[in-house]
């Protein structure tokens, strides 16, 4: 890239000590990935100057935008009193009270340092709870970087297997053949077959782990009659209800449990709860979190992490939390749903079959036409995804950052403003798209 040569010799030196040049394979992009130098609000300016609106917020993680001066303080207060010690503080009893306060099935929590290790001690606590081995999770959902949870993550038609039985794929060479066997593959939002798979194992299943609105299988909302089918069966079968609400948490005051109107027995979290340092956390049931509590031994499932709990990262989230009120929710969903309608205003303008999926703060854009309904139907085809790349690039020319596979989060600090600038550099991609993506039929 013409305009990024200081990147390219970053990404240059990064090889030599970096497999791939990086520690995060997401942010990798040809030829070379941009390296950021600052931030501040909803502007990220990288190491050539460069400076660019930030649709993506880390990935969902920020809420609040870049360096925002309430958090910044109370982070600054909190390195003179010290960074981390061999003993807890008050600052995790204070922002545990807080997430169990607002998280409707939330009784206790314990922290961890990110949303794959919530997910993780989720399964863990839900096996060690009911005795049980399996776990069933939905096709297409990614749910972090533990074994179980990346089953089926990333299956294509090549190895999904039919809708009525979908495969156990691995998603990484060396994977054992008992985790595959030990976890239950669902096709999302097919709420008939995926009871009729987990009847079939009704005793041994530990665990049925769902993200209501998951970005990888397409950011589509779950129905309402699939969460509740699994709400159902897990309640007659003694199961263990997960909702991943590492990326949906920012839906909402309660959560988007609340949002989507079902109790979960286990919540896993991560992101915004950490005011833009690294966490994670899983809260639920008080009987079922009481697998972690060593007040009378050694637990059902001990759990600990050098840096679990630290204060830098509970006096952040902390803050993060306390100004994210009901009010700012609603402000921050009615700003991501003016957002999408211009959005879908403007592709029927340009008649493209380029749709916007998502809810409140998050949306993520879809190279074709075709109704969403499960994993299966936002899977892109290979144009599809070449369509997406070239719209990716030309965003990122235009002065907007959002992911190479079209996911957006928008942050507090942002205004209208943004989300016409957003909208003015769709159109200006327009050509990109339009050599790609197929022109819609018109009668």
């Amino acid at each position: 890239m013409s305009t990024t040569p200081t990147s390219a010799q970053l990404f240059e030196r990064a090889c030599r000590v970096l497999p791939g040049g990086n520690s995060r394979t997401t942010v990798f992009l040809e030829p070379h990935p941009i390296y950021a130098a600052c931030g501040s609000g909803c502007r990220i300016t990288d190491v050539d100057g460069n400076t660019r609106i930030d649709f993506l917020n880390n990935y969902t993680s920020l809420l609040h935008g870049h360096a925002h001066p309430v958090i910044i303080e109370a982070v600054r207060a909190q390195l003179d009193r010290g960074t981390c010690f061999p003993m807890p503080t008050e600052s995790e009893i204070l922002l545990a009270e807080l997430l169990c306060e607002r998280i409707p099935s939330v009784d206790r929590i314990r922290f961890t340092n990110s949303g794959t290790e919530a997910v993780m001690m989720a399964l863990k606590a839900a096996r060690a709870y009911t005795g049980r081995p399996l776990i069933a999770k939905c096709e297409g959902c990614y749910h972090g970087a533990y074994d179980f949870a990346e089953v089926s993550q990333e299956s294509t038609d090549d190895d999904w297997g039919s809708l009525e039985r979908p495969r156990s794929v691995a998603p990484a060479l060396g994977t054992p053949t008992a985790v595959l066997d030990n976890v239950i593959v669902i096709p999302f939002n097919v709420p008939a077959v995926a009871e009729q798979l987990l009847l079939q194992h009704a005793d041994s299943i530990a665990a049925v782990l769902v993200d209501p609105m998951p970005n990888r299988a397409g950011l589509m909302s779950a129905t309402p009659e699939f969460l509740q089918v699994l709400r159902r069966f897990t309640s007659r079968h003694r199961s263990i209800l997960i909702f991943d609400e590492v990326i949906t948490f920012r839906l909402g005051y309660h959560g988007a449990q609340n949002e989507f109107g079902v109790i979960p027995d286990l919540t896993a979290l991560g992101k915004v709860i950490g005011g833009g340092f690294p966490v994670g956390a899983v809260g639920g049931r008080a009987d079922v979190m009481a697998v972690f509590d060593p007040r009378g031994g050694k637990p059902l499932v001990p759990h600990g992490g050098t840096f679990n709990a630290n204060p830098i990262t509970m006096t952040a989230g902390l803050a993060a939390m306390h100004l994210m009120t009901l009010e700012a929710y609603g402000a921050l969903n009615a700003l991501g749903d003016a957002l999408r309608s211009d959005l879908t205003g403007l592709f029927a303008e340009v008649g493209v079959d380029v749709q916007v999926a998502g809810r409140g703060s998050l949306l993520k854009f879809h190279m074709h036409g075709r109704p969403l309904s499960d994993y299966r139907s936002g899977v892109p085809s290979a144009a599809e995804a070449r369509a997406m790349a070239d719209f990716h690039r030309a965003l990122l020319s235009a002065g907007i950052v959002i992911s190479p596979d079209g996911l957006c989060a928008l942050s507090t600090v942002m205004t209208s403003s943004e989300v016409d600038s957003m909208v003015a550099s769709v159109r200006e991609a327009y050509d990109s798209l339009s050599a790609r993506v197929p022109a819609r039929a018109h009668s």
